[in-house]
């Protein structure tokens, strides 16, 4: 398959192939986002914007990763916050990861300091 330019449309099978999602997914979310309106030509073929396809992946991440709902999904991008949920979702997961880390780090510290002061009671 050729490239295209970053701004050329796309059509529903390059959109599905490039998020990952089949094409009847992508049908039924135009259902269900008003803002999700991608160019129809002759026969109904859809050509997806640029922004089209921004979009497409700022749903598919909520629900696919962050495991949101069609309707919450509707509720965050009606009020504008998509985008910043969608951004701040990947930073949200590596702050948990490390925070984790330091609890596990800090759960085994107390369990040496545990098996020490029970070696110090037998003896």
């Amino acid at each position: 398959m050729t490239t295209k330019a970053d701004g050329a449309f796309r059509t529903i099978s390059e959109v599905s192939e490039m998020l990952d999602v089949p094409a009847h997914v992508l049908r039924f979310w135009e259902s269900k986002f008003s803002a999700l309106s991608p160019l129809k030509r002759n026969g109904g073929r859809r050509y997806y914007r640029p922004d089209d396809v921004e979009l497409l992946v700022k749903i598919r991440d909520l629900l696919y990763r962050d495991g949101y709902t069609i309707k919450g999904v509707q509720k965050l991008l009606s009020s504008g916050a998509g985008a910043s949920v969608a951004t701040s979702s990947s930073k949200k997961s590596e702050t948990a990861t490390a925070d984790f880390e330091q609890a596990l780090q800090m759960l085994l510290e107390v369990r040496t300091q545990i098996g020490e002061m029970k070696s110090r009671l037998t003896a």
